[in-house]
């Protein structure tokens, strides 16, 4: 799945599992991983929504000395509040009513193991004293019994929170958030490691290739500046669904400009920022002309060829230059237009 995945779903005690991406951001990570896994020590995972937690919680599971024991996956914002204690500690029978039997807990489940508290963020205050119990002394009580019971356990943490914020805000305990700050690995967002977008849609388009029994799409150096030029908001979870939804609705193998949804054709073209804002204009300590209206004209260029299907006679025609003066400047931007998208050139 940044996002981070694992593209055979299988533990290699060897080696990390595969992390897609070769940005310095993916490399780092993986640094980080290697040594917090030869620890016990609590890891706190931080990062926008679809950016890969939670494959990074079972890399440092997996390549532990607890890999053989359960990894559990807790995710505190998808439980409701009332009913996260019990989740999490387990009640004795007659505890509450419909409690007709004792249930076990996740952190029971998790003993040698790891437990993976997802969303930390949402958890309500009262119920993070009793996690705050679990760091430091590795005991607990389940719902509606007496005996204390002791758990080895490892707690790694996710949110996509600002922890130190809500610390101030009283939102949440700020000795527990010391606690679990032990490690911190922030995931970048995808927009924020754009080097990694081609090789995760040459991921997805495998997975989905055999998935749907179909021929592998293929992505053009234009369709792929669009991909870069977009923000993606859902990280990595957003370009997987993009993959898959392709596969779902095209017929043929070669994606262009109209397969893209609308919010990334708009997005895959430069929109001039308002230079009078000062909080919103990127020039504000100066621009360096030559460079942006390179970046301006080479978007230009792959925008009107994918338009015209790779064509370069016609797309010479829509931007008004002449046929070679397009092929000197392919020539000089390193676009190469792939046979499968020039059928007539």
């Amino acid at each position: 799945m940044c996002h981070i995945y694992d593209m055979t779903n299988k533990v290699n005690h060897i080696n990390l599992p595969f992390i897609v991406g070769k940005s310095k951001a993916i490399r780092d990570i993986h640094e980080i991983i290697k040594k917090v896994s030869e620890t016990d020590s609590t890891v706190l995972i931080l990062g926008e929504s679809g950016t890969g937690k939670e494959l990074i919680a079972k890399s440092i599971h997996y390549h532990s000395k607890r890999r053989d024991y359960p990894f559990i996956h807790v995710n505190c914002a998808a439980i409701p509040s009332a009913l996260l204690e019990s989740e999490l500690f387990g009640y004795e029978k007659g505890a509450f009513t419909g409690a007709f039997n004792s249930r076990v807990g996740r952190f029971e489940l998790a003993d040698k193991g790891t437990i993976f508290l997802d969303e930390i963020g949402e958890m309500d205050p009262s119920l993070q004293v009793k996690i705050l119990r679990v760091l430091q002394e590795k005991v607990f009580e389940r719902i509606g019994g007496v005996k204390t019971l002791s758990v080895d356990v490892r707690i790694i943490s996710a949110t996509n929170k600002n922890l130190e914020i809500a610390v101030s805000e009283g939102s949440f305990r700020q000795d527990l958030y010391y606690r679990l700050n032990v490690i911190p690995i922030f995931v970048p967002p995808l927009r924020e490691r754009l080097e990694d977008i081609p090789e995760l849609c040459e991921y997805f388009i495998q997975k989905y290739s055999k998935k749907f029994g179909k021929e592998p799409l293929r992505l053009g150096e234009s369709i792929m500046e669009y991909l870069r030029r977009y923000q993606w908001h859902g990280n990595v979870r957003e370009l997987e669904n993009f993959i898959e939804r392709l596969y779902v609705l095209k017929e043929d193998v070669v994606v262009t400009i109209n397969d893209l949804p609308e919010k990334i054709r708009q997005g895959g073209l430069p929109i001039m920022p308002n230079l009078l804002d000062d909080d919103t204009n990127p020039f504000i300590n100066g621009i360096d002309l030559n460079k942006e209206l390179e970046n301006y004209e080479k978007m230009l260029i792959l925008h009107a060829l994918e338009l015209h299907n790779g064509v370069k006679a016609k797309a010479a025609r829509y931007l008004n230059i002449n046929r070679t003066t397009l092929i000197e400047k392919l020539k000089r931007f390193s676009i190469d237009v792939s046979p499968s998208e020039n059928q007539q050139i």
